[in-house]
């Protein structure tokens, strides 16, 4: 069962970019540099945000909840304007790149668009991010243990992997966005790209307590944009009750129970009376026989 949730969220989650990326890059050796320097380019932006966060976690005060707070929206902020910061140099890069490769090719026309260079490196951006986003709940999900214990979701791989799925196409749509805001020095668009990847960073979680996950609405969330939160932890399960100290009520008397299985103590007292020559002769004598020569081995076994 779990090589099947672990197959299946991975499929859900990379499916449909590697299906793009088989189809419309594999082939060509120039988009799959593209992409590759586009995925390298993210883990760099990656890389500064995490050092910066370390940093400043060890300077904060762990005991201030206020103070967490505003230290992981300012990380979001962060890692957010980061990546759209190395879009842009990325940008700036590929065009330099493609004027390059204009005087050296043969062609009056460029090896490869700008708009290609926008998709390209938008997959990029999306196969890193995605990786990095779910690889560690791929890897909780071959196991041991699953999830719905303990009051946790039941939908918590199914979800990461939609929401990872949807995150690596919206990196593609920005990239294209962003690229074309900038070709044509339309910035609202390169806004709108920084302001809708701030909307989806700060969506609210699932209830998956203890565990990081996708982003999505949960019905007991307050509904508004900020950091992953919900009003209440969903409630541990009570402890069951021992069962050597639990006592029947006085008025209800113990079962007994015979050698056919357990029986109410009204059953048991009618059975007593009506059947019983059945109990003798259903215990096995052949049993008591071989119980006593054993004994008596293990007996002679001990004198010598």
């Amino acid at each position: 069962m779990t090589a099947a949730v672990f197959f299946g969220c991975t499929f859900i989650a990379f499916g449909p970019a590697i299906a793009l990326f088989l189809f419309t890059i594999a082939r060509e050796p120039l988009r799959v540099i593209f992409l590759i320097a586009g995925a390298f380019f993210w883990l760099v932006s990656l890389l500064l945000a995490s050092l910066v966060w370390f940093i400043s976690v060890q300077i904060s005060n762990k005991d201030s909840a206020a103070q967490q707070k505003g230290l992981l929206i300012f990380g979001v902020v962060l890692s957010v304007l980061l990546q759209e910061t190395f879009r842009f140099a990325y940008y700036k890069l590929l065009k330099k790149a493609n004027e390059g490769l204009l005087t050296l090719s043969q062609e009056e026309t460029m090896p490869i668009s700008i708009r290609q260079l926008a998709y390209v490196s938008g997959l990029g951006f999306g196969f890193m991010s995605g990786a990095f986003s779910v690889v560690n709940i791929l890897a909780d999900s071959v196991g041991p243990g699953t999830i719905g214990i303990h009051g946790d979701s039941q939908h918590y791989f199914l979800s990461s992997a939609f929401m990872t799925m949807a995150i690596i196409l919206l990196h593609m749509f920005w990239g294209v966005i962003f690229f074309d805001g900038c070709e044509r020095q339309r910035w609202w668009a390169v806004a709108a790209v920084v302001v809708s990847h701030l909307v989806v960073s700060y969506l609210p979680e699932p209830a998956v307590r203890g565990q990081p996950g996708a982003h999505l609405r949960h019905p007991a969330g307050d509904g508004r944009l900020g950091l992953p939160h919900r009003r209440r932890l969903p409630e541990e399960p009570q402890a069951l009750p021992h069962l050597q100290g639990h006592r029947l009520p006085a008025c209800q008397p113990p079962a007994q129970i015979t050698p056919r299985g357990t029986r109410s103590p009204a059953r048991a007292r009618t059975h007593t009376h009506t059947h019983t020559h059945t109990h003798t002769r259903s215990f096995p004598i052949h049993l008591l026989f071989k119980v006593n020569v054993f004994n008596l081995k293990a007996a002679g076994n001990s004198w010598k």
